[in-house]
């Protein structure tokens, strides 16, 4: 608010915010952050050969017998490069409609050599890309599928044996799934005959899951290197140059008999409506809050008298070391008695679910998360 000039000894007169150019702010601002995303895909390309000819400029430095010793991996530097350029037409390929996606059909995001004027991408938003396509390995290949039948399958059990098809009409079961990412875990809801609805703040996840879900017309249709990036740990030069085919199913060619779709936005912003969903299923997905009592109390809130909330996954608490944000991180016993404080009955409970996520098989480093698995039901009214 902002307040007019006035005499002394008179209140002054409040001026009211203008909706309108709230709305346009705040619309410029998403635009802003549309651009900065898709030059990040962008730049892509151009970020990862700077980072090889960096190496290689180093390379030149050191005495000629330790160059002549490393001469297979100055050919590895040049097969990494080959693997960056087929990650860069595949990027090519899925920032293509982003435009029409977000209804910025005057955005101009055809490819360019470096980020637009003005646009300070971090190293981070670089990272995000590189993120982006192991995400892709963990939900649509073939590889991924240990760590899709670790986090998603019993998530997909669970619910399946609740809603006994016997008793219920799947197609009015209806499921959100928050933090969907690139979408696998709603298609194989949906595949099962439930209505499905997934939620995503990434705007780097929901281009990503368009091209997938909307745009990839066959089976592994396209090829990525996910793990060139990956300089550490490795057993041989191939563990970088591992080929993975995506998607291991057409979204498209092999539609779910039930609904699904994907709607982006800010999960505490967008769902608000109270008694609506029979079921809310999350995956690595809680401890992206800097409140999680704000998503509990968000899921209490919109899921139906009956409807039960399945939970799989780590407390990681994202924003835990962020400079200048907020955070709480609650153990799991503290998050279990807030759980019953909020008046939900828990059916499940049961910790040690060993899950790993969006990880090179062949590294030297492996870890994995011993994870929380949580069925909780809102009590009938």
């Amino acid at each position: 608010m902002e307040s007019s000039s006035s005499s002394k000894g008179h209140a002054p007169e409040t001026v009211p915010e203008d909706p309108e150019a709230g709305l346009i702010e705040d619309m410029e601002e998403e635009r802003r952050n549309f651009f900065k995303i898709i030059a990040a895909f962008k730049y892509y390309r151009h970020s990862s050969m700077a980072e090889l000819k960096r190496k290689e400029c180093f390379l030149e430095t050191l005495p000629a017998a330790h160059q002549q010793m490393l001469t297979s991996y100055r050919e590895h530097l040049q097969n990494q490069r080959r693997c960056v350029e087929v990650n860069a037409q595949v990027i090519k390929q899925i920032i293509q409609d982003a435009n029409c996606l977000f209804q910025n059909a005057d955005h101009n995001i055809e490819p360019e050599l470096q980020p637009a004027d003005g646009l300070k991408l971090r190293y981070q938003d670089f990272q995000k890309v590189q993120i982006t396509l192991k995400q892709i390995f963990r939900d649509w290949s073939e590889q991924g599928k240990l760590e899709r039948d670790q986090c998603y399958s019993p998530i997909v059990q669970e619910i399946t044996a609740f809603f006994n098809p016997a008793k219920y009409d799947l197609t009015k079961v209806k499921i959100l799934v928050p933090g969907a990412g690139l979408g696998r875990l709603i298609y194989e809801l949906a595949c099962q005959g439930f209505y499905c609805e997934g939620n995503e703040f990434s705007l780097f996840m929901l281009i990503a899951s368009n091209f997938v879900l909307n745009r990839c017309v066959v089976a592994n249709q396209c090829t990525i290197y996910p793990w060139v990036h990956q300089v550490v740990n490795n057993l041989s030069q191939q563990n970088q140059l591992v080929p993975v085919s995506f998607p291991d199913v057409s979204p498209t060619k092999f539609p779910p008999k039930g609904t699904m779709n994907m709607v982006a936005g800010d999960f505490l912003q967008v769902y608000r409506d109270e008694d609506y969903w029979e079921c809310i299923a999350t995956c690595f997905f809680i401890d992206c809050a800097n409140n999680i009592i704000e998503f509990i109390e968000v899921i209490k809130k919109i899921l139906k008298p009956g409807g039960i909330w399945v939970n799989l996954g780590p407390l990681l608490y994202h924003f835990s070391d962020v400079p200048q944000e907020g955070s709480i991180e609650p153990t799991y016993e503290d998050l279990l008695e807030i759980i019953r404080s909020l008046g939900f009955i828990i059916l499940k409970n049961e910790t040690n679910i060993v899950t790993t996520y969006s990880q090179n098989p062949t590294s030297m480093h492996q870890s994995h998360y011993n994870s929380i698995y949580l069925v909780c039901q809102k009590p009938n009214n």
